[in-house]
């Protein structure tokens, strides 16, 4: 029983269980070589819809347009060496973003209905990291008891080359608008060919399903410019360049779970549920002054306000 108590666990230490380190452990992981971090404004971007035609005649009777909701799709990178630079290599990234966008469209006999269509965003960067030198194959294969071992396949060998990894948060929704334009090499039906079939395929159906007939009778055709939608949002990413290495690291002991599974079977249903706690706060969402960190917020937004009237008003005064 003492040793139970005497034990580390996983989570905080003090300084008492540093003296607990048991062994060195050499382990195989993904050493994180450089990283950097990005926040990017992505302004009046394009947007790629799965069915143009649609959509212009959908925009030919649109009188605004919001962007609810944005999510990162996918992720494309590549990587490669930069001449005369040993050890650094350029990181090339596409982003695809799919965008939930609310167009207003008038109805024939008043008022306005709201149409809702998905298109995909790309956006595209490159950064440079240090990503170091070397390349060494690894080969692996199974333990079989009482015969040959199994080798694992070329297509489950790995290697110690540079790996990109890129963590990005869910974009923030900016702003949404409908442009008119006369030029032709805008029109969406000329890039929707960069998105690959299986993003097209999430994005839905843009059919008129959703637009009464008399909505754009005697709309679309030659006879209107084209418009397209453009949105901007913000982006959080962290871009990484890692190798498969093997690192020499302290150990404390074995992770030994300390608690006991909280089972969820048919049986108990009910006691389950009565250890759940009572959602007062999605009944009564919390206050200005009880949301954390709520009053330093708009504290700091009111003096960004004010600067930025500031700066405003001091050109204004030079011109």
């Amino acid at each position: 029983m003492g040793y139970e108590n005497d034990r580390v666990v996983s989570g905080l230490i003090c300084g008492n269980d540093l003296s607990k380190v048991r062994e060195a452990v050499c382990v195989q992981v993904e050493k994180v070589y450089d990283s950097c971090r990005e926040k990017d404004c992505i302004e009046d971007a394009r947007v790629l819809f799965k069915n143009p035609e649609c959509i212009q005649r959908l925009l030919s009777r649109a009188i605004n347009v919001k962007v609810r909701r944005a999510e990162v799709m996918d992720v494309y990178a590549d990587i490669e060496p930069v001449p005369f630079k040993r050890g650094f290599y350029t990181v090339d990234v596409k982003f695809f973003i799919r965008v939930t966008l609310d167009f207003f469209v008038p109805r024939p006999n008043g008022g306005t209905r709201i149409v809702t269509r998905y298109g995909v965003v790309l956006f595209d960067k490159k950064v440079i990291l240090f990503g170091s030198e070397g390349s060494v194959k690894i080969f692996k294969s199974h333990y079989v008891e009482h015969g040959i071992d199994t080798p694992l396949r070329s297509k489950l060998q790995q290697d110690n080359l540079p790996i990109s990894k890129v963590e990005v948060a869910e974009p923030i929704a900016l702003n949404a608008k409908i442009e008119d334009i006369l030029d032709k090499c805008f029109d969406d039906c000329c890039c929707i060919e960069q998105v690959h079939r299986g993003l097209i395929d999430m994005l839905g159906d843009d059919d008129d399903d959703g637009i009464e007939v008399g909505d754009v009778a005697g709309l679309g055709g030659n006879n209107f410019p084209q418009r397209r939608v453009v949105v901007s949002l913000g982006l959080f990413s962290i871009i990484k360049l890692v190798r498969l290495v093997q690192l020499l690291i302290p150990a404390f002991d074995f992770c030994v779970p300390n608690k006991e599974c909280v089972a969820a079977t048919d049986e108990n249903p009910c006691e389950l549920f009565d250890t759940i706690e009572f959602p007062v706060n999605e009944f009564f969402p919390p206050q200005k002054f009880d949301f954390p960190g709520a009053l330093e917020q708009e504290q700091l937004m009111a003096e960004e306000m004010n600067t930025h009237k500031k700066h405003h008003g001091h050109h204004g005064y030079n011109d």
